[in-house]
């Protein structure tokens, strides 16, 4: 087993992906396709980004107030980020199997691996705080085009996390490596093809001791 410890840096604001409404689909879904039997239908049609778009997407808070990613979205960008890499010849996630097992049964995240009870990972923000990114949403549906504003609540790039990577296997750090370094291309948070929530990495062998205030 090896543990490695991760600092990210964003040189791209991040949005947040939670949405502000607890039950944005429930509500808006309701609305719009009363009739229980139709509403994975109007979903369909319509999109999951279509439906963020009906209220604002925000990042998650720990007990502090303070904005968190959770630790099994890192573990979703490993799995996005493998699943890119695996059409490339010569990557090693080209020569790996049943990727998706391999990262939830071998691969943890954890904001300490000292106490792997916790989850949630600080986002380390720079002083202009939690901003707002509004853009256009386009899509085709059956009822033809519709145009929609989605809103995010967005953390300007030179923000920063830090957590650790437990890997049962030794040999997997160059696998996480490769995924790693995907991130400044595709990375963390809402809108991410369009470069929102790309990042570059290093391995430290210390701590910040930076905390929230």
């Amino acid at each position: 087993m090896i543990t490695k410890h991760i600092h990210i840096d964003f040189i791209d604001d991040v949005l947040g992906t939670a949405p502000g409404d607890p039950d944005i689909h429930g509500s808006y879904v309701s609305s719009k396709a009363p009739d229980a039997a139709t509403k994975e239908e109007e979903i369909a049609a319509i999109g999951e980004d279509e439906f963020r778009a009906k209220g604002k997407t925000i990042f998650p808070t720990d007990e502090r107030g303070n904005p968190i990613f959770w630790n099994y979205q890192i573990k979703g960008f490993f799995k996005s980020a493998c699943a890119a890499q695996r059409v490339l010849s010569g990557s090693k996630s080209s020569k790996v199997k049943a990727y998706k097992k391999k990262i939830d049964l071998g691969i943890f995240v954890f904001p300490d691996a000292d106490d792997p009870s916790s989850r949630a990972i600080k986002i380390h923000m720079t002083k202009a705080g939690v901003g707002e990114c509004q853009r256009p949403l386009r899509a085709e549906t059956m009822q033809g085009p519709r145009v929609a504003i989605a809103d995010s609540d967005s953390i300007e790039k030179g923000s920063w996390i830090e957590f650790d990577v437990v890997m049962l296997d030794d040999g997997d750090w160059p696998l996480v490596s490769e995924w790693l370094d995907y991130g400044k291309f595709n990375g963390l948070g809402q809108w991410r093809n369009s470069g929102k929530g790309a990042f570059v990495w290093r391995e430290i062998n210390h701590k910040h001791t930076t905390i929230f205030k």
